[in-house]
Order: structure tokens, then sequence, then C-alpha cells
């Protein structure tokens, strides 16, 4: 599938079968992750792949907004040095690892990290070093209800030449 039809096909999926991912497209998917770009060429990031029941189980009670993260396949956990522009970058690479799953037919959904009570319980459960920052949780899996839709805004609605 090429990047627009990915974009365009992305939804955020909250229930999961609990079906595994293959150990390749796991792969992939950091390797998107990691190509995206950075500033000043820093490439802070680091990712986590968690496919362990207990350990997804454990981050699901732990996002309060993520508890489906328990019931899917896979989280990437993506984590970033803190540096002056470590947010930007680790979004960067959250949002190219959900282009690339909707891109190989993995649903998904991001789980937010940076500033939650919950950074430095996870940073901790998974031995992440001192000096990062939890980016986010990105929930994979194939899912095991169709998402509620919500329609998009129009590109009329939001695009504005030249001024506002």
């Amino acid at each position: 599938m090429d990047a627009l039809k990915a974009m365009a096909a992305r939804r955020s999926v909250r229930h999961y079968n609990g079906k595994a991912i293959e150990k390749a497209i796991l792969e992939q998917l950091v390797d998107a992750g990691r190509l995206a770009p950075t500033a000043r060429n820093e490439q802070p990031w680091d990712f986590v792949v968690v496919t362990d029941r207990a350990t997804l189980q454990r981050l699901g009670s732990l996002a309060d907004h993520g508890r489906f993260i328990a019931e899917s396949g896979a989280c990437v956990v993506v984590l970033c040095r803190d540096t002056k522009y470590y947010l930007e970058d680790g979004c960067a690479a959250t949002e190219n690892i959900l282009v690339a799953a909707a891109a190989l037919g993995v649903d998904s959904c991001w789980v937010a990290g940076d500033k939650k009570e919950y950074c430095a319980t996870i940073l901790e459960l998974l031995h992440v070093p001192a000096g990062y920052k939890l980016v986010s949780l990105l929930a994979l899996g194939h899912r095991s209800a169709d998402p509620k839709l919500h329609p998009k805004r129009s590109v009329s609605e939001v695009l504005h030449w030249e001024k506002f």
C-alpha cells in the first residue's frame, strides 16, 4: 500500500484479538520509526518491542487510556533521550510506525506517554536507563471489532492560502 493510502486507511483500533505479530513485521515497523525526520539529526530514539503477554497486561493496567494494550499482539514503546527536541522527534517516529503498520495490514493505536503519571513506572518496568523519556506506547495487533469511525475535517475546512 502506498503512503497516502496508508494514511487514509489508518484508524485507531482499541479492540484486539491477541494474535501475535510476526517478528519480521515488528522489525519493519521499528525500521520505519528510525527513518523518521529528526531535529539536528540527533536520532534520539530507541524502541522496546513488548510481546510477552504478562508485560502487555501490565502496560495496559498502567496506561490510564490504554487498557486495550493488554489484548494487543505487541506494543512498541517509543523512547527518546532527553534532548531539546525529543518530543517532536519521538512523535515523528511514532507516526511513521503507525502509517507503516496500516500499510502492512496491522491495526494500531497511539497511547500517550510523555508527562503521564505512569511514565516512571513503565521506564522502570522495561529497565530503561536514566536520561530517557517515554514518548508513546503503540498498541499493535489485529482488530476484534471495527473501530468507531469519526469523519475527518475536509481539506477545504483546514487549508488556508497565504493567510488564515
